[in-house]
């Protein structure tokens, strides 16, 4: 009797050699993706951190001498720098501004290619993959042209619509608001493509007959939206968010390249140009400016990250 108690029944033997199969099939199917994140991502960012609290820079990689170990010098240094503090809040200025108008845009589309016929659908759809398609680069140049100085056509038309030259060899660049306005259009133009797709193709997902049903009931369609669709896609929209927010914290291309067409980069910096110009070859105080540019996008996107953890295990 206490033999055959102790002893596991065939059945739970074999559910348990399947678990423990299925688990080993899991783990070599996951094995080459996690080498590679390991390599492309652990490794550097191990590499940052360690960096950040040494004075690193290329006389050591030159002379084969290691760091000093410095602890927080370069992160008191950066906060102590009187433009640091001013290059984040306009970091996060610019995302903020630019992901609301990116995120809310890209609905607005995605909705309205709902309610458009086939042929007007495809033609906004090749119109969104050319906007999409041009690199970021490439974009900068064009728009440079349109907000060019001298020959620009935003100046012409300017012009032409005030019946003066008051805008002839006006400069958009060289004033940091109008500058931002410039670099705010172009990431709007560039990232609404990218959220008008995903978010048209979750609007595909949503049942008809639930959109039937509160037609029924009387809802409008912003209430509609709101209380059927939106919950629906609102996964969606999460990662989006969060999408949005790290590459808007992550602009480059345009930034640089505008300053470089008439920008003043003191006042125009944001964080990865800051990190750029601000000493190169000093791999100790750039690691701690990469070390809090990844502090800060995690901390503005943990909320939506965590809402999307718990939707997943609800």
């Amino acid at each position: 009797m206490t033999t055959s108690l102790a002893t596991p029944a065939p059945w739970e033997e074999r559910e348990r050699r399947r678990r423990r199969r299925d688990a080993l099939t899991s783990w070599a199917l996951l094995a080459p993706t996690l080498v590679l994140i390991a390599l492309l991502v652990g490794y550097p960012g191990v590499t940052m951190i360690w960096q950040s609290f040494t004075d690193y820079q290329v006389r050591n990689k030159i002379q084969g001498t290691a760091p000093e170990i410095v602890g927080l010098d370069n992160y008191v240094a950066l906060m102590t720098q009187s433009d640091f503090p001013e290059v984040v809040a306009r970091t996060i200025g610019i995302m903020v501004v630019t992901t609301a108008l990116v995120m809310a845009g890209g609905v607005l589309v995605a909705i309205l290619m709902t309610k458009l016929a086939t042929g007007m659908r495809i033609a906004v759809s090749v119109g969104l993959l050319l906007a999409w398609a041009i690199p970021p680069l490439t974009a900068t140049v064009v728009w440079g042209f349109i907000f060019d100085t001298q020959y620009g056509l935003v100046n012409w038309a300017l012009n032409t619509l005030t019946g003066t030259q008051n805008w002839h060899n006006h400069s958009w660049l060289i004033n940091p608001w109008t500058f931002f306005l410039v670099l705010t259009i172009i990431v709007v133009w560039g990232a609404i493509p990218f959220v008008a797709f995903t978010t048209y193709a979750a609007l595909g997902q949503v049942p008809a007959e639930t959109l039937e049903a509160a037609q029924l009931d009387g809802a409008a369609g912003r209430k509609r939206f709101w209380y059927v669709v939106f919950p629906a896609i609102r996964p969606v929209l999460g990662g989006l968010l969060i999408l949005q927010i790290i590459w808007n914290m992550k602009l480059f291309t345009q930034v640089y390249a505008l300053q470089s067409r008439g920008g003043i980069a003191a006042d125009t910096n944001v964080l990865p140009v800051y990190l750029f110009r601000q000493g190169i070859g000093d791999f100790g105080a750039t690691s701690a400016i990469g070390v809090v540019m990844v502090i800060i996008m995690l901390a503005l996107s943990w909320y939506n990250i965590r809402l999307m953890l718990r939707e997943d295990k609800g």
